[in-house]
């Protein structure tokens, strides 16, 4: 057996277990989510079990841990990781209020965020301003403590196995499905709307991020920024923009990770970096 032939064998060897010992793991706190209660005491945990998965694989494999990508890398690898999502959550609930599809701000999310600040003379833009730095550093930081499990497991381990056996355009959209997969029990049962189409729009923007996370990952040969893009996408999106948002009848079919315009949005981002990794040769 050639040493090409052997090593995509291995790979692929090790892409099995990872997606056995991932999809047995994680069903357990999915049946936790849907059945018990949908609360951070299971979410924290299931984040977790992609890391866990490619422990465990490599400890199957006889593999060091150490040989995941932990190097920090480059910094500009890692702040164009977290700036790439804070852009297009921008562009994308910047073209829902231009064309009407949602209001901003919400006053109760003002309220609230008045209450939890203890701001309550501060102009509303100020506000605004101090929550937004507030979240995107320590919220971001915060939201990095859980993404890390679920990025260790997917652009830290599994891309690169795919790697041995894929090109990049077929391991960005691979690995895009299966993390896509992975949410779907959750998705289903908590999405609050047809579940089909969320399901759709969920995946088409889930894969579209996996190219560029790939193309980073690829790029800086580390898993932190993903990491980094990880936190801002789900902070920018959940945790600012969202609840900033006033819902008219339109705003529940092209806002949130529901919605179809994150999702033509990072589409547009998705086939740009698949362009700019063909033509880099990545």
């Amino acid at each position: 057996m050639s040493t090409e032939t052997e090593t995509r064998r291995d790979a692929w060897i090790s892409i099995t277990i990872f997606l056995m010992i991932v999809g047995a793991t994680s069903a357990v706190f999915h049946w936790a989510l849907v059945t018990l209660n949908p609360t951070s005491l299971y979410v924290g945990p299931l984040m977790w079990m992609p890391a866990m998965a490619a422990f465990a694989t490599l400890l199957i494999r006889g593999r060091s841990i150490r040989s995941l990508p932990w190097n920090w890398g480059r910094w500009r690898f890692n702040a164009k990781g977290f700036l790439v999502p804070v852009v297009y959550v921008c562009i994308t609930y910047g073209l829902i209020y231009a064309f009407g599809l949602g209001g901003f701000p919400d006053m109760e999310t003002i309220g609230e965020w008045r209450a939890e600040t203890g701001l309550a003379d501060i102009p509303q833009w100020g506000l605004i301003a101090v929550m937004v730095a507030l979240l995107g550093t320590v919220g971001a930081i915060r939201a990095m403590s859980t993404v890390v499990g679920e990025e260790i497991g997917w652009r830290g381990f599994l891309v690169w196995e795919m790697r041995k056996v894929m090109p990049f355009g077929m391991v960005a959209l691979v690995t895009g499905l299966i993390w896509s997969f992975w949410h779907w029990p959750v998705v289903v049962w908590y999405g609050g709307g047809d579940a089909l189409t969320q399901m759709t729009v969920f995946t088409i923007m889930i894969t579209s991020m996996s190219v560029v996370m790939t193309y980073y990952t690829f790029k800086s040969r580390s898993l932190w920024p993903a990491v980094m893009f990880h936190a801002a996408h789900n902070v920018f999106i959940q945790k600012i923009f969202e609840p900033l948002t006033a819902y008219n009848d339109d705003t529940s079919a092209w806002s949130g990770e529901y919605g179809w315009m994150i999702a033509i949005v990072t589409a547009g981002f998705g086939l740009v970096y698949w362009l700019k990794a063909r033509k880099e040769g990545l």
